[in-house]
């Protein structure tokens, strides 16, 4: 049963001139591994980590190195959680994390959908 969805956009010129104007976003936005990355597969990510945000209803002690987008085997993104996000997805019963991610024609996108087994979801 679907317990929250989420989605963001991103623009990815704005995005670019905030990582080139600032460059310890990276750091301060994504893991190790996420951030050697190109720009438009950045933006996605972020868009991704945004719309989980959203989908669990809000961001009370969530840090941004708590979700992480890794693939899978067959290359599909998914989100590898840590510390507080973790805690909260699991503490709301969200057995599934569903994530799709695009860019094009200038902006990134990322759609999320949290289930959980049964019971009433938020929505």
């Amino acid at each position: 049963m679907i317990a929250g969805i989420g989605v963001d956009v991103v623009d990815l010129q704005r995005f670019t001139r905030a990582i080139e104007r600032t460059p310890r976003l990276r750091e301060r936005l994504f893991t190790d591994s996420e951030r050697s990355l190109p720009v438009h597969s950045l933006a996605a990510r972020f868009a991704a980590k945004e719309a989980l945000i959203k989908a669990l209803g809000d961001s009370e002690g969530v840090r941004w190195h708590d979700m992480e987008i890794v693939p899978d085997e067959e290359r599909n993104p998914g989100f590898v959680l840590h510390n507080v996000v973790e805690g909260v997805v699991r503490d709301r019963g969200i057995t599934s994390i569903h994530v799709s991610m695009t860019h094009d024609a200038g902006i990134a996108m990322a759609f999320v959908v949290t289930e959980i087994d049964g019971g009433a979801g938020r929505g």
